[in-house]
């Protein structure tokens, strides 16, 4: 099997490692970038072009990472740059209204109807946490219903049971989150609809809302049951509880309209970030039109941010939204990601390696495990130890997966044929080493 990054190959990379978690706890600014679900020392970029990504050893690898998502037009596209390099000759951030504002809140809103008014903000949990506070502001109930494995940032009242690198750490919930406020936060598993029922029929009256990636991207990627979203949406509608779609990573990655228009489904408020910011810090929020005005200045519900809007982020975000617009670009993503993921199950066949995959749009899953996954708790029992030897393996072949299997994977505009005929030699490479 393949050993961990130490080499050699990847010295630079150890080193500057070592210098960071001098200054920086552990040593990095997000916890899942320290490699802690597969071992070995993070691995530090210096550019990137197209489907492709540099360390700052000279290594290449074709990127399935993508800033975990908003690179959907690959990196460093060159419309995308020459937007950004134009607005910052005009100035960087102003703190003040600017007209590319309203153009990207019309193409998100054009493209979600469900969103008749649009907040931005500066991340996806600034968007999440905002519609929280909105959802209970409009309701005038406090409790809240998510998801187990499903991450909606890391605001108090979401790391419960939450995914994607709390996992990874093995930290089911993290200090420093009051017990008061974590009781008002309700969980059940994904999937499961008879624990929503039951949930909503002892604390329905005091339920404010329910909010869940309509598409799991957080312990995996895990898609929702036939007649599952439908059946949330039917219930919240019920009780009178806003229904909450994060769609912070499918908004325009597993259809151009996100989860809800790939099932017909027609959430309250929506969270967008990622691909709205084109690789830029970005992040939104909007809905139904009698709830967003209670967002200040119109209503009581204050929210602010002094870089919210930035143009920066509002030109990169702009000219993505138009790149992923254009004919046929959602049918090559689904060509690309399914022979991705038939490969990766065929390979895994031939050495009698039991998998799953998922794949919608221009996101897809890979799991070492023998039962379908659907929820949390199928989700960590994966075999991480199995990926872990994939991962280095894919690594060696010139191949940059996510960290942890906890995570989905991505395409760009900039994977093309021969990109995917690369991934998928290095795939048979890496499996032959897997056992």
């Amino acid at each position: 099997m393949v050993e961990e990054n130490h080499g050699a190959r990847y010295e630079r990379s150890h080193f500057a490692f070592e210098k960071a978690k001098a200054s920086i706890p552990g040593g990095v600014n997000s916890p899942v970038r320290a490699f802690r679900a597969v071992g070995g020392d993070p691995v530090y970029f210096s550019h990137g072009n197209g489907a492709y990504v540099w360390d700052i050893d000279g290594n290449r690898y074709v990127d399935y990472m993508l800033s975990w998502g908003p690179l959907i037009a690959g990196h460093a596209h060159p419309r995308v740059v020459s937007a950004v390099q134009e607005q910052a000759a005009k100035g960087t951030s102003f703190g003040a209204p600017t007209l590319i504002e309203t153009e990207l809140a019309e193409e998100i809103k054009k493209i979600f109807p469900s969103m008749d008014l649009v907040r931005m903000v500066n991340s996806g949990t600034e968007a999440t946490m905002s519609a929280l506070r909105l959802a209970r502001a409009y309701t005038g109930r406090s409790k809240i219903v998510k998801f187990e494995g499903c991450y909606h940032g890391h605001a108090d009242s979401f790391l419960i049971r939450a995914g994607s690198g709390v996992a990874t750490l093995s930290l089911p919930d993290s200090p420093g989150v009051p017990g008061d406020l974590a009781a008002l936060t309700l969980t059940i598993p994904y999937n499961d609809v008879d624990a929503l029922r039951m949930l909503f029929e002892a604390h329905g009256d005091n339920i404010a809302g329910v909010i869940v990636e309509p598409v799991a991207g957080n312990m995996g990627m895990v898609v929702p049951d036939g007649g599952f979203l439908q059946a949330v949406r039917e219930i919240t509608r019920a009780y009178e509880a806003v229904l909450i779609f994060d769609e912070v990573m499918t908004g325009f990655r597993v259809h151009l309209g996100g989860a809800q228009a790939l099932f017909g489904i027609t959430p309250d408020l929506t969270t967008l970030g990622k691909v709205i910011g084109g690789g830029l810090p970005v992040g939104a929020y909007g809905g139904r039109r009698e709830i967003m005005e209670l967002v200040a200045p119109l209503g009581p519900v204050y929210q602010a941010g002094t870089l919210s809007g930035n143009p920066l982020a509002m030109a990169a975000g702009l000219e993505t939204l138009r790149l992923i617009q254009e004919d046929g670009v959602y049918e090559a993503f689904t060509k690309k990601g399914q022979a991705l993921t038939q490969g990766f199950r065929s390979f895994a066949e031939k050495r009698s390696i039991p998998v799953q995959t998922t794949q919608l749009g221009s996101m897809f899953g890979t799991f070492f495990a023998s039962e379908p996954v659907r929820n949390y708790d199928t989700a960590k029992k994966a075999d991480g130890e199995r990926y872990r030897h994939y991962f280095h393996a894919m690594l060696e072949a010139g191949v940059y997966l996510a960290p942890s299997q906890l995570e989905s994977g991505f395409l760009s505009l900039a994977h093309d044929d021969e990109v995917i005929t690369f991934t998928l030699e290095a795939m048979e490479k890496a499996f032959q080493q897997v056992h």
